[in-house]
């Protein structure tokens, strides 16, 4: 963060009568030195509030709070109606100073994804900032924003949600140049009630771009393709099945990843390959570059430069570890990631079985028996070989796939799963492991890694003697 006077990072909120500069915003008071300003915010667990004393004894410049705490001097606070909201306005102040080209993005699935492939164009033209892990909300947003300096030519900004209003309050401080929505799927429903709820919140991303800007929708889903864009915005479409301004054909894997062409209707055809497998991954990179072709940069260096995309955390990140492949794609999950990620799965050509590990699916509401069965009958139609589940809904994603002769046990909890993984898990299986990241399905895979070891004398080598991808299509 470069410095800023106080009164000017909290223009609107108030001020503070010594008026100093401030070098950082922080939530957390273990964080607190000179300059910095903490903002106290009441969580499920601990209050801010608690800390606020302690932040200013740490030499904190001034505080941001509801209420007074004791021992905290008024002129060494602002009384807030919001905290998060607090959070927003100074990100939208502080980012009134920069002029970079921001790019947003949101949607109920593949936004980090899609974040990353914007990052990987952009950077090849210059210096890029990006939305940390997964730091989408009112408070990972303004933090995001804290970070640009003069230097920054481009930014991507993943933004999300849990009830309307929110992105747009988030999108009014970025105020992107152009946005992504991903896709529209079942994500939230236990909040929105409905998918047309669902593209309501995410078109609110609208309303933080000028006149003219961009708006990159995914064709293949069934409420974007027929979605309303404002008609001061461009709409811009991309698609891996059906016609659009960008499309990808010709997708061919290999061991290192995907390769396919990109048709632009206005641009024309270049080229591509991402490390990554599987059509949703494709689908993600189109959308990044069509924003950034359509935001002014060069159509062939942007396909070229989506090579360049690595996956971040457990998300879709292929592990070889002593014979056997591991996807990792545990930090999240919905009924439409977990279709991808089975497709994958059953795409990726090994000589030994496909292993799933799936979770609970959270935040799906009144149709969670529904959606944790539809994934048992993926996971027939991928041909897993062998399926393990751990949690509470789970038990209906191992039940149906029974019912559909998928070979089936529902663990009682992680211990089990990866008690049964050591003692049947082979060099040359595919193993998958996804749920939602409140199912903390990493635990079983740092177990794995530091107690499977490759006791059948088959070679790290023989995964790659297994992978002939010639001719092959997801």
């Amino acid at each position: 963060m470069q410095p800023i006077l106080a009164n000017e990072l909290c223009k609107d909120l108030g001020s503070f009568s010594d008026n100093p500069q401030i070098t950082g915003v922080i939530t957390d008071s273990r964080e607190a030195a000179p300059g910095t300003l903490f903002v106290c915010i009441k969580g499920e667990r601990v209050d801010g509030h608690d800390f606020a004393l302690a932040a200013l004894q740490k030499g904190a410049a001034g505080i941001l709070c509801q209420h007074d705490v004791e021992g905290v001097p008024q002129e060494k606070r602002i009384l807030v109606k919001d905290p998060l909201d607090a959070m927003i306005q100074m990100g939208a102040n502080y980012r009134e100073h920069f002029s970079p080209l921001l790019l947003g993005v949101t949607g109920s699935v593949g936004k980090t994804t899609t974040k990353e492939f914007c990052y990987a164009v952009c950077s090849a033209f210059g210096s890029t900032l990006k939305t940390e892990g997964n730091q989408n909300n009112e408070i990972g947003v303004p933090k995001t924003l804290f970070r640009l300096d003069s230097t920054i030519r481009y930014g991507v900004v993943e933004m999300g949600m849990q009830a309307l209003g929110e992105i747009e309050k988030l999108t009014l401080a970025v105020r992107p140049a152009g946005g992504i929505i991903t896709w529209v799927g079942q994500s939230h429903l236990e909040s929105l009630g409905t998918r047309e709820n669902i593209l309501k919140a995410k078109m609110e991303i609208c309303d933080g771009m000028p006149d003219g800007a961009p708006l990159v929708i995914n064709a293949d889903n069934d409420l974007l393709s027929v979605a309303k864009v404002p008609q001061r915005l461009r709409r811009v479409t991309f698609a891996v099945h059906t016609d659009a301004d960008v499309r990808a054909v010709g997708i061919q894997g290999d061991e290192k990843g995907t390769h396919f062409t990109i048709c632009d209707k206005e641009f024309g055809s270049f080229p591509a390959f991402i490390p990554a497998m599987g059509e949703h991954n494709v689908a993600d990179a189109l959308s990044a570059y069509a924003l950034a072709t359509r935001l002014g940069l060069d159509p062939e260096r942007a396909a070229q430069a989506l090579a360049n995309y690595s996956t971040t955390g457990h998300r879709q990140n292929v592990v070889q570890h002593c014979g056997v492949t591991v996807i990792e794609d545990c930090y999240n999950a919905s009924p439409d990631s977990m279709k991808a990620a089975l497709r994958t799965l059953a795409d990726y050509p090994v000589c030994g079985r496909r292993i799933a590990v799936l979770g609970d699916m959270f935040e799906l509401g009144e149709i969670s028996q529904q959606a944790h069965e539809s994934v048992g009958v993926m996971a027939a139609q991928a041909g897993v070989d062998w399926l393990l589940t751990v949690g509470e809904a789970a038990q209906d994603i191992s039940r149906r796939a029974s019912q559909l002769g998928v070979n089936a046990v529902h663990c009682s909890d992680k211990a089990e799963v990866l008690a049964r993984l050591l003692s049947q898990v082979k060099a040359g299986d595919a193993l998958l492991v996804k749920a939602s990241h409140g199912m903390a399905l990493e635990t079983i895979l740092e177990g794995f890694y530091k107690q499977f070891q490759n006791t059948t004398g088959v070679q790290d080598k023989i995964a790659g003697e297994c992978k002939s991808w010639k001719n092959s299509r997801f």
